[in-house]
């Protein structure tokens, strides 16, 4: 019986999402093949990419890639689809695939030294998810289950901002119960994650991390029961166990609970997982596929057990934006025209602070540019020095505190503040949310007050 069997009466559709040291040669693509076939709810399978995939991709998108070097990215990227295939005995089907999508990847990577279009870069991102979801069915094949692959393009519509798409719900649904939908009955169908297009059929990508995302969003589409994301770790954690050794499992947590711990660095989500997943109220359960044996953790809905005190998360590489105005005393419309200006460059706020004459703020980096381009770009800045004078700060490090009832739980303050006595604490955020208390402090300290927060809170 599998681990969602056992957790779950009758089950009628399982989505399960496999990341990139998954499905990363072909011994780990049998082991999660093992764990689709062990389920027979698990329909629909979302893949990465293979590991590294993507980040041979990403630098072919680069403008500094000359001849020589993009010649050596694409043999490598070859080189890790061919050990698969040489692995499946080289079925002729499959391998003249493989052979089609390398051969696109050559000619996108090359016409991007004449054309650095977005919607060209896309679609070279695009193929490394294409490749693994060819191999792994193949793979479920062998083991004698009858499956194809599908191309997700055919139902995940967005918009047309590329590297960053934006999805389209309703649209999504419909054409998910048009083409998708009637597949699963005969197959098990891989497709990719990731990827959409908008409604030119141009390829589109999701922001990097984004292949969760996309399991949860078919999910929605298709009712089903469960997302399964299967990594390299067994379930959610209290903390980083390679920051605190003391760290443990959580079994379950709730899905503002989780939102939160993904948004605050939590790595084993993509935050926007929950969304759609809150929306129908579809558990996700994250889990190891190396060790699938050992468990994993179930976000619900509601669940029995909410301490003041779930777990403490880490966000690393935040960028500090201080901007500071006389315009800002006694008057209104500065923030206004802030936050106008940060969303015509499709920019989310993370966190705030405020006084009368500056304003301080780290940015969202969720599903960040699928070519790794940066946030702050000079255009922006330009425009907000236009009505304020700006200042990065570079090199810090977010630490949330995850919970319930931390807005209202007196002492809490006090518990946190003593760990942080010897640390510069560069910004603190607390009471918008009952589910955590935020600090940012530089990012060489980062590792030191994680250890410290986890043994005064939990151990």
């Amino acid at each position: 019986m599998s681990l969602l069997q056992s957790e779950i009466d009758t089950p009628e559709l399982v989505v399960a999402k496999f990341g990139g040291t998954s499905v990363a040669d072909y011994a780990s693509m049998s082991r999660c093949a093992d764990i689709v076939l062990s389920n027979q709810a698990t329909r629909l399978v979302v893949v990465s990419a293979s590991s590294g995939v993507t980040n041979l991709l990403v630098e072919l998108t680069q403008a500094n890639v000359n001849d020589e070097r993009r010649l050596v990215l694409l043999k490598q990227i070859a080189q890790i689809q061919y050990a698969i295939l040489d692995e499946l005995g080289r079925p002729q089907d499959v391998a003249a695939i493989i052979d089609n999508i390398l051969s696109q990847m050559s000619v996108l990577s090359e016409s991007l030294e004449l054309n650095r279009s977005k919607a060209v870069m896309d679609e070279l991102l695009s193929t490394g998810e294409q490749c693994s979801s060819i191999l792994f069915s193949a793979v479920i094949r062998e083991k004698g289950t009858a499956s194809d692959h599908f191309d997700v393009r055919q139902v995940l519509r967005t918009d047309s901002h590329f590297g960053r798409a934006e999805p389209q719900i309703e649209v999504i649904a419909t054409l998910t119960h048009e083409f998708l939908q009637p597949l699963l009955s005969h197959y098990v169908i891989v497709t990719q994650g990731f990827v959409g297009a908008d409604e030119e059929g141009l390829t589109t990508t999701l922001g990097r991390g984004g292949s969760d995302y996309s399991a949860a969003l078919l999910a929605e589409a298709l009712r089903a029961t469960a997302v399964e994301i299967w990594t390299d770790v067994a379930g959610i954690y209290t903390t980083d166990p390679r920051l605190a050794p003391n760290a443990r499992p959580i079994a379950e947590i709730s899905f503002n609970e989780a939102a939160e711990m993904a948004t605050f660095g939590a790595k084993v989500l993509h935050p926007a997982t929950i969304l759609p997943a809150v929306r129908q109220k579809i558990q996700v359960f994250v889990g190891s596929s190396k060790a699938p044996e050992m468990g994993g953790t179930w976000i619900r809905h509601q669940v029995e057990d909410t301490p003041v005190f779930r777990a403490v998360a880490l966000r690393r590489d935040q960028t500090l934006l201080n901007l500071h105005s006389l315009q800002m005393l006694h008057a209104q419309g500065f923030l206004a025209e802030t936050f106008a200006t940060l969303a015509r460059h499709k920019i989310s706020v993370d966190l705030i602070t405020t006084s009368e004459v500056n304003v301080s703020l780290t940015l969202d980096k969720t599903g960040s540019d699928s070519s790794g381009q940066g946030l702050l770009s000079e255009s922006l800045l330009q425009e907000l020095s236009q009505h304020c004078r700006v200042r990065v700060e570079e090199n810090l490090a977010l630490i949330a505190i995850i919970g319930n009832r931390i807005a209202s739980t007196a002492g809490i303050c006090s518990r946190v503040f003593n760990v942080l006595e010897n640390h510069n604490v560069r910004m603190i955020c607390q009471g918008a949310s009952p589910h955590n208390l935020c600090v940012l402090v530089a990012e060489s300290e980062a590792a030191q007050v994680v250890n410290a927060l986890h043994q005064n809170l939990f151990e």
